[in-house]
């Protein structure tokens, strides 16, 4: 049996967000005056067309479209952060740590996707806090946004009139992830419903949640071994066949991510 292998080590899309730093008071491209350093809590199933540069913001004050015109963004949860963030500081780590396991959460919940899945969408989420004005006056919210695309997209693409359970049952090739190019971590990521080279097709689980974190040699030779036996048998075992992987690193362990993306080379 001949295998050959592509690897793609990238930074998870949605994490990125997560994890940001934050920038200036900008918060957003066609704001309402009546969201910029609000201090209450958001409101859940709105509607926004927001672009990349919206979502590299910390904070965001869009105003809000009706959900059956063009929309890029759907808010799917708000919620007051716990009191032990009181003291903390506008740009704690921590903080995005905790955003991150929240939001992806309820994402999974929100679309209809299970852990698996989740990571081989082209759709993803965002999440915003208040302004640093605010924060300083005691807002202490998140607000998680469903987003039509991902951290690599150079725009967004309009999503669902709701995007709830947008992804159960059998999802459409528009929103699952597959990539052109002579590797997985060369190519270009497209949708699936796209001329592609390549699909995520499964993903393997390398840990447990209270487990260390292993290291980047343990992760990348785990992630080859499995997704060689997983991809395998996704394309009913045959003789010869590529496949490529995606792993992640200690930042998104931290978060709580213990699988990686398994690829393989196919124009289905």
């Amino acid at each position: 049996m001949r295998l050959r292998h592509a690897v793609a080590v990238v930074c998870l899309g949605l994490l990125g967000a997560a994890l940001s730093g934050c920038g200036s008071e900008d918060q957003g491209g066609n704001t309402d005056p009546d969201l910029v350093d609000a201090t209450t809590l958001p409101t859940t199933g709105v509607c926004r067309d927001l672009s990349p540069d919206d979502v590299a913001k910390p904070a965001n004050a869009t105003a809000t479209i009706d959900c059956t015109s063009r929309h890029t963004a759907e808010t799917y949860a708000v919620g007051e952060l716990p009191a032990d963030y009181d003291d903390a500081d506008y740009d704690d780590t921590d903080l995005g740590t905790y955003a991150y396991r929240t939001c992806s959460t309820k994402f999974a919940e929100f679309v209809g996707a299970d852990e698996s899945l989740v990571l081989r969408t082209t759709v993803s989420w965002a999440w915003f806090r208040p302004s640093e004005k605010a924060w300083s006056k005691g807002a202490r919210w998140y607000r998680c946004d469903v987003i039509g695309g991902n951290s690599a997209s150079p725009a967004y693409r309009a999503l669902p009139t709701t995007a709830r359970g947008m992804l159960s049952g059998r999802p459409d090739n528009s929103w699952l992830a597959c990539a052109t190019g002579p590797s997985v971590a060369q190519g270009e990521k497209v949708p699936c419903s796209q001329k592609h080279e390549w699909r995520a097709v499964t993903t393997v689980k390398l840990g447990q949640p209270d487990d260390a974190y292993p290291g980047d040699r343990v992760m990348e030779s785990r992630t080859r071994s499995f997704c060689a036996a997983s991809v395998k048998a996704w394309l009913n075992y045959p003789a010869e066949f590529e496949y490529g992987f995606t792993f992640f690193h200690q930042a998104e362990w931290k978060a709580g991510i213990r699988r990686s993306v398994c690829w393989a080379k196919t124009t289905k």
